[in-house]
């Protein structure tokens, strides 16, 4: 792996938590993309012709020597995307977890054949595409890289991947990790920059096949559309408003920790986090005392502190629209505030981009913090009387990533499985997703499946070959 950015222009890597700089990484231009292209293009004869057993190996080696250094590049992401260090190690774990899987299924990579009466024998191989290419977030940077270059690499082709402007540090430094584990020059190249630069010549760039995105609406239907001239394959991954659906003989207790992590993980920062909760009227007092009582409790602060459940927002832009909407919401709609909503008080905040973490109730269906994707500390909390009638709020959205019920009763949790629009359905659970079963979503949170066997084949040709005795 080579970072092939110039050194002329550097940008600077900040600490959301302190302000302070962590590291500078080169600003890319297109030219350092199709040199990136070049080697990828170059390394992708001898690396699509190794068995893909042997690559799967490589890939597990790599899975090792990450766990050997998870102290260091947990430290190393929290330090620039501002999660608290435990947040940091699991998602790490994650990263190699995902390339154990691959590498596990890599021997099962081939084609068919049988005899088709009529036609002789049938034969199916199938082959990867060639040079990929894959933009990832700044949310969830070490996992979502594994999402995109497991399958990729392991069905033999060779990336240039563009990380977020503000996370590079970290999947730079799990990309060294893969080349001292035996990854051939080539095969994997970074190159840091803008989605305006780099990220367009990726999607531009006739060489590269496929486009594997994870980032907002309007810039994957950007994609979608220039990919559309060249027909490159395209997986869009375009975030979400996760409803959680709490019935009235849920287990509250579950319930309420189910809210309290699906919603304030990273800090709210994550696609399918729980952005709108809503509860059966039944047990709604209680269950909202219990939970304001949990948000209360929880502790802000810098990432590297001991007890620490919510780091900062990711950048000042990120706080200052969190900060708009729940103003919005509560001068605008009448909703009723019952923990947060507002930046913490104290030294120890003043330079990071804190905000506390925030519970409102009464919010109407029109508020944006109802109808848009919230990504903060910021949870609407709305009451339904019957299951249809919650349903059809939950599926009021142009989202249809992920969604949860919560609720003893088997009926209950398969009719609201059915008839959830999204490309998840959790029973009283949320958020975790393992890395053999696809994740992906319906209507505007996406095109396409990653995770799991089928990804494979979203990196692969099929040709099919018939032979007349």
């Amino acid at each position: 792996m080579k970072n092939l950015t110039t050194l002329k222009n550097m940008r600077d890597v900040i600490n959301p938590a302190t302000g302070e700089v962590v590291g500078a990484v080169p600003a890319g231009n297109e030219e350092d993309v199709r040199a990136a292209v070049d080697l990828a293009s170059g390394a992708f004869g001898q690396w699509s012709l190794l068995p893909p057993g042997e690559r799967g190996k490589i890939l597990f080696k790599g899975a090792y020597f990450v766990r050997e250094k998870l102290g260091d590049l947990a430290a190393l992401l929290t330090s620039e995307q501002g999660k608290p260090l435990g947040e940091a190690k699991n998602e790490i774990m994650g990263f190699a977890n995902v390339l154990e899987y691959y590498s596990s299924i890599s021997g099962t990579i081939h084609g068919d054949a049988f005899p088709k009466t009529g036609y002789g024998y049938s034969f199916t191989t199938k082959t990867p595409l060639g040079v990929c290419g894959a933009i990832i977030p700044w949310n969830m940077p070490a996992l979502i890289m594994a999402w995109k270059i497991g399958p990729a690499l392991t069905a033999g082709n060779t990336m240039v991947l563009k990380p977020a402007t503000t996370t590079p540090l970290t999947n730079l430094a799990l990309a060294d990790i893969l080349v001292k584990a035996g990854l051939p020059e080539g095969v994997l190249n970074i190159v840091t920059g803008s989605g305006e630069v780099v990220g367009e010549e990726i999607v531009r760039h006739p060489e590269i096949k496929k486009i594997s995105f994870t980032g907002a609406v309007e810039t994957g239907k950007h994609i979608a559309a220039l990919a559309s001239g060249e027909l490159k394959r395209v997986t869009l991954e375009l975030g979400g408003s996760d409803p959680m659906i709490v019935c009235k003989d849920a287990d509250i207790e579950k319930a309420v920790a189910g809210a309290l992590n699906g919603r304030f993980y990273n800090c709210g920062q994550t696609c399918t986090a729980v952005k709108r909760l809503y509860l059966s009227s039944a047990i709604s007092d209680e269950f909202i005392k219990l939970l304001t009582h949990r948000v209360s409790a929880l502790k802000i602060g810098n990432g590297f502190q001991k007890g620490v459940n919510i780091g900062p927002l990711h950048s000042s832009a990120g706080r200052d629209e969190i900060s708009g909407l729940v103003r919005d919401a509560l001068l605008n709609y009448d909703c009723t505030l019952l923990s947060g909503g507002k930046i913490p008080d104290g030294n120890e905040y003043k330079n990071g981009f804190f905000y506390e973490p925030t519970v409102l109730t009464d919010v109407p269906d029109d508020c944006p913090l109802v109808n848009r994707e919230v990504f903060g500390p910021v949870l609407p909390v709305m009451v339904f009387d019957t299951l249809n009638e919650a349903i059809e709020m939950a599926n009021r959205t142009e989202y249809g990533l992920g969604a949860s019920v919560w609720t003893k009763d088997l009926t209950t949790a398969a009719s609201a499985c059915e008839a959830l629009d999204a490309g998840i359905v959790w029973v009283n659970q949320h958020l975790k997703i393992p890395p053999d079963l696809p994740f992906g979503g319906e209507k505007a949170s996406g095109v396409g499946r990653e995770n799991g066997y089928r990804a494979l084949d979203r990196y692969l040709k099929e040709k099919t070959i018939l032979v007349a005795l």
